[in-house]
């Protein structure tokens, strides 16, 4: 939940600012729901620090460090967004094969709801990727093009 609204401040592309700000919504209903289990279940709901979670966080955080132009940072935390749903996806699939097999399927429809969520945000990235990525590529390319241009220009006026 700290690291949407970087990675919102840091998109260039509307499209993509809205879709994290999105998420950022449903995770907090991701908690509210997680929260209901733990409370039938009659047991505090806690967090414990999840390393591998912290890793591809702090990945992220580095990629927004680097001095991109505009598409590409937006492809770069694309990328880095969706390692993190790659993982939460995996994580909810994980609980959910728990529930069922804990007999606990009363359960099962609210984690089913948040793995929804978390393909359909993770399916928006790829869309949003398959528009970036090209452009990305595109403004590299023009730039390569213009910074071969001016070593060239320096060079004859030397």
């Amino acid at each position: 939940m700290k690291a949407l609204p970087k990675l919102a401040r840091t998109s260039s592309n509307a499209e993509l600012r809205q879709a994290f700000e999105e998420h950022l919504r449903q995770t907090s209903e991701h908690v509210s729901r997680l929260e209901q289990i733990f409370d039938t279940l009659g047991e505090k709901a806690g967090g414990k620090k999840c390393v591998g979670m912290e890793g591809l966080v702090k990945e992220g955080a580095e990629t927004m460090q680097q001095k991109y132009g505009n598409t590409v940072m937006d492809a770069a935390i694309i990328g880095a967004a969706q390692r993190v749903e790659h993982y939460e996806i995996a994580a909810y699939g994980t609980v959910r094969a728990l529930a069922e097999l804990l007999g606990e399927s009363n359960h099962v429809p609210l984690i089913e709801q948040t793995l929804e969520e978390e393909k359909q945000a993770d399916e928006k990235l790829t869309q949003l990727a398959e528009q970036l990525n090209w452009q990305a590529e595109v403004d590299e390319t023009d730039a390569t093009s213009r910074q071969r241009e001016s070593k060239s220009a320096s060079k004859r006026a030397a």
